[in-house]
């Protein structure tokens, strides 16, 4: 069974409310959700509270679902726009603008870009890689989460988002560079 038939069947079985397909719904994409959430909020109360109305809002809207995109996608896109309202109820600023060196820099980009899956091996850069990405505000740090940890592509980050892929290459990229100075001032990255 391929991925479209098999999500169709998933929506079609809680739609017609047979036992335990929501519940194993929720099980499977809960990391997801977790992952989008906490990193937006970063307090766990919270991100439980808005993990609990992402998926009553999933199982609200569900039969609005129309299979433009994958599942998984759509309920990122749920979560996330939970969380930045969230946010935004709280006047928390969910994107801080870096200094203008940091600005110029994304010409330099080309093969000099940090490698958070490689650079993550030892277990002293992982926490302190652990410690940047926490320093980071909400959607660069939720970005790199999906990125890197969800292993989700651009596309698909694009459209849990709404961002365009050229913007969150950006934001990706940024952060980036913001975890190399972070790694560079705690004398853990080249000189």
């Amino acid at each position: 069974m391929n991925q479209e038939t098999d999500e169709h069947a998933r929506v079609r079985a809680v739609l017609d409310r047979q036992a335990g397909a929501f519940e194993a719904l929720v099980r499977d994409y809960q990391k997801l959700c977790w992952h989008i959430v906490f990193r937006m909020v970063r307090d766990p109360d919270d991100a439980r509270d808005l993990c609990q109305e992402t998926f009553l809002r999933v199982h609200r809207q569900l039969h609005q679902f129309r299979f433009e995109c994958a599942l998984k996608s759509w309920i990122g896109r749920i979560a996330y726009s939970i969380a930045l309202r969230h946010l935004e109820r709280r006047r928390t600023a969910a994107v801080t603008h870096l200094d203008d060196d940091n600005e110029n820099a994304l010409e330099m980009l080309a093969d000099d870009s940090l490698d958070l899956e490689a650079d993550s091996g030892d277990e002293q850069l992982a926490l302190r890689l652990r410690e940047g990405v926490d320093a980071l505000s909400p959607v660069p740090r939720t970005l790199v989460t999906l990125f890197h940890l969800e292993e989700l592509s651009i596309a698909e980050i694009s459209t849990i988002t709404g961002m365009s892929e050229g913007t969150i290459k950006s934001h990706l990229f940024r952060a980036r560079l913001s975890l190399r100075d972070w790694l560079r001032r705690r004398g853990l990255g080249e000189p």
